[in-house]
């Protein structure tokens, strides 16, 4: 039950399929040795890498850094200008931290206080985008910072501005960039939802007609229908709401044990999957074609993800279950939901794809290399991370510039994937 709970707060770590390009992606293409926010420059979850090693030596491929100082922490890593950032809890303080290619400090920068409630840990990544993170604390401080050297710029308290409102594990957020605005759910009376000028994050717009508060979940900012919108779970619903005003374009119910709406949502090509676990389940949503509503196309309680995220992968989920369906590791079809195999032996995985293979973070800090199809999964690499006495290990796995970094509460750890 413990381990349960921790997984809630880790905040919409989740895996995102988008058929179109994001604005914020647009500004950072080409750039292979960049994962610049949650999940990569689309937060698609899918790097560009090549050339990387398709079969692991034993014991794991070789370790080329670890630092050891990050403080507490579920966080994971941003990849932006040749420098690494995470997050982390240092006593009653939140800090950014800085390092460069080779794992030396840079610099640190405070953004407010720590979370001392239930299940302490800094649970988000800053967002980087033209020289600047933007990066959420658990308890509603929205701040940016220069990523050369920690200045920061401007900050924002979401519960004063917004009378901003969370639940029991505090705000786990992920905030998206694009364009020249900063996107945000402070769940609160005041904005369930809210566009922030990047440069100066003074208001541009607010939505007040969802009265709703915030989960722990992050957008994703997706095309379709003529619209430009973002796309995410509240702590009832999965929204969708227009960038450039604010309006709500649809909502659909989805209503989990403890509010406990993480993951977050998958889209692809109209359609929408939100997913949940302690038998929150997964639907799958298609988008109408005038993008102002939606209708459900299938749903189903076994498929109830956690917090591990989803890949959609050729048509085919994968994931692991929380709790419904004897839990496992899956693979369903996409359209259907059409169960292929489960495993139940492997519970609890953050993934993350590149080339060809899947990569899956266990909750005991341990990361398998994977080959998977609908016929099953093929593991061909298997190493064990260092880790404290914290507790379960929830930060997901990145892939970038033929490296894995792997983040275990005060540890980070980067390995070279391509066997140089």
């Amino acid at each position: 039950m413990q381990a349960n709970k921790i997984g809630h707060v880790v905040g919409s770590l989740c895996l995102v399929w988008l058929t179109t390009g994001t604005g914020f992606a647009a500004a950072e293409r080409g750039r292979s040795a960049w994962w610049p926010q949650f999940h990569g420059p689309d937060r698609t979850n899918m790097a560009p890498d090549t050339g990387l090693l398709k079969r692991w030596p034993e014991g794991g491929p070789r370790l080329v850094w670890r630092y050891g100082d990050c403080g507490r922490g579920f966080s994971t890593v941003t990849v932006a200008e040749g420098k690494v950032f995470t997050t982390g809890d240092f006593g009653d303080r939140e800090f950014i931290i800085a390092l460069d290619i080779e794992g030396r400090l840079l610099w640190k920068a405070q953004n407010g206080r720590s979370w001392r409630g239930p299940y302490p840990g800094a649970r988000t990544i800053p967002t980087y985008s033209d020289g600047l993170l933007y990066q959420l604390n658990p308890v509603g401080r929205l701040a940016a910072f220069r990523a050369d050297t920690g200045q920061q710029v401007w900050a924002v308290d979401l519960v004063s501005r917004y009378d901003g409102r969370y639940g029991t594990w505090a705000m786990a957020e992920n905030v998206a960039v694009d364009g020249e605005r900063v996107f945000c759910v402070p769940g609160g009376t005041k904005a369930m939802v809210a566009a922030l000028g990047k440069k100066t994050g003074r208001t541009v717009w607010t939505n007040t007609a969802i009265r709703e508060t915030a989960a722990y979940c992050s957008p994703v900012i997706v095309t379709w229908a003529g619209y430009r919108q973002l796309i995410t779970l509240t702590q009832k619903s999965v929204i969708s709401v227009d960038l450039k005003t604010g309006q709500l374009l649809w909502s659909y119910p989805h209503v989990t044990r403890h509010d406990q709406n993480v993951t977050m949502p998958l889209f692809h090509d109209g359609y929408v999957l939100a997913t949940s676990g302690h038998h929150g389940g997964s639907t799958l949503l298609k988008i109408n074609p005038d993008g102002r509503g939606v209708s459900e196309v299938w749903s189903d309680r076994q498929l109830d993800n956690c917090h591990g995220g989803l890949m959609l992968l050729d048509g085919y989920l994968y994931g692991s279950a929380c709790r419904s369906g004897g839990k496992g590791f899956f693979c369903a079809d996409f359209l259907t939901g059409e169960l292929q195999w489960r495993d139940k032996k492997m519970r609890k995985v953050s993934l993350t794809w590149a080339d060809g293979m899947l990569y899956a973070l266990t909750d005991r800090g341990t990361v398998l290399l994977m080959a998977v199809s609908p016929q099953g999964y093929r593991v061909a690499g298997q190493l064990e991370v260092p880790g404290g006495d914290f507790g379960p290990c929830l930060s997901h796995p990145v892939v970038c510039s033929g490296r894995l970094y792997v983040r275990y509460d005060n540890n980070l750890c980067v390995y070279d994937l391509r066997g140089s």
